[in-house]
């Protein structure tokens, strides 16, 4: 597919050069090498997940009728306060391994609280739901992102919830609109942009298919490095993907494995703490807190800031420390050595991917520690 020429992200592209034979070649290589890792889902698990989605889209609109009802709203009302379910994560940007859970977003109106969502959606989803389609349901109020944690029909969902400064909440609402920001406090702000940021991310890469391949290659590497995540202080699964997003706008016609060579030595030798961005900062009238560490001096000790690209733009990767930020600039050197060896023939596509040996050969002692509670849901908390 042809490409517009025109510059991608905030800064001109390396290389509009198309593809060569050999390139081509490497690409189907580096597929058939994911195919053969499972990090391709059969259609019927595809087919499986969207009819989920859409039972949660049908409980969602339940749910809100349900507070409605509850605060004896007019009929009205009720009638058209709607509900959306919206995705983020991995899964909006089409990069998913099969068994990856879903992140899923509750999208209400202004008149139900999250209090009705922990209080009210878990005996919503039971009753809508097929008798035993729930494996398992923990609602975690109390977390820094509060979710409820579901298995249906062993398909994992991370169930989050936001509400918008509006009365109705129609299945069409485009949530890129940066007015629906207004009136929202900070935690349903971070809520509604996972859903905005994936969106945009994925307006700002030149080709689609190419990013989702080497995103792909990309989060298996990391996660077989044992650098995946941010609740250990690595980049998680968006944050993975910008940096990818980058390299594509730097290399508008390359296949994806170009961009996976490309991956490593770019995001290894950039010049930190130079953020990446996928396109300016932009302002508006609502004025949200912004990453600027010239106006914030706790965004001055972010070491390996990468911004997400919706308003507000927010540092990702904020949890990366001296220790964490260390490892990952090794593993991007390995990891760059690997591909100019796969680009020469001397490697293949699997070497990439040669899981760590952390806890296995890298220490001489291993101290192991076992925790045991008198009951499953003890142990759970």
């Amino acid at each position: 597919m042809a490409v517009p020429q025109r510059q991608w992200g905030t800064t001109p592209s390396i290389s509009w050069t198309p593809p060569t034979e050999k390139e081509i070649l490497q690409n189907e290589e580096l597929t058939d090498e994911l195919k053969r890792q499972g990090q391709y889902e059969a259609p019927s698990e595809t087919e499986k997940k969207q009819a989920l989605l859409i039972q949660l889209q049908k409980i969602a609109v339940e749910f809100v009728k349900h507070v409605c009802r509850k605060n004896n709203l007019p009929q009205s009302i009720i009638d058209s306060a709607g509900g959306r379910i919206c995705t983020y994560g991995s899964y909006r940007l089409g990069a998913y391994a099969p068994g990856s859970d879903i992140d899923t977003l509750v999208v209400a109106p202004r008149h139900v609280t999250r209090d009705d969502f922990f209080e009210h959606m878990p005996s919503i989803l039971e009753r809508m739901l097929p008798p035993g389609a729930i494996e398992e349901m923990k609602p975690v109020p109390e977390a820094y992102v509060p979710i409820i944690k579901l298995v249906i029909s062993g398909t994992d969902f991370d169930l989050n919830f936001t509400r918008l400064a509006i009365s109705s909440v129609p299945f069409e609402l485009d949530v890129k609109d940066t007015n629906l920001l207004r009136g929202l406090d900070d935690r349903e702000l971070r809520a509604l942009n996972g859903p905005r940021v994936a969106d945009e991310l994925m307006h700002l890469v030149p080709q689609k298919k190419t990013f989702r391949t080497a995103l792909r290659a990309i989060k298996l590497w990391a996660q077989r490095r044992a650098i995946y995540g941010n609740i250990v202080g690595f980049p998680g699964g968006v944050a993975w993907g910008m940096l990818v997003a980058r390299v594509c706008q730097l290399y508008p016609q390359a296949t994806g494995s170009v961009i996976v060579m490309k991956f490593f030595r770019i995001i290894g030798r950039w010049n930190w703490p130079q953020p990446i961005l996928l396109k300016e900062s932009e302002d508006h009238p609502i004025q949200a807190r912004v990453w600027n560490p010239r106006i914030y001096p706790t965004d001055k000790y972010h070491l390996m800031p990468i911004i997400t690209p919706a308003y507000p733009a927010m540092c990702a990767t904020h949890n990366i420390g001296p220790t964490t930020k260390k490892i990952i600039i090794q593993e991007l050197e390995r990891g760059g050595d690997i591909t100019d060896k796969i680009s020469f023939g001397k490697l293949q596509w699997k070497d990439l991917f040669t899981k760590h040996t952390y806890f296995t050969k890298d220490y001489k002692y291993y101290l192991s520690i076992i925790s045991g509670s008198t009951s499953k849901d003890a142990q759970a908390s």
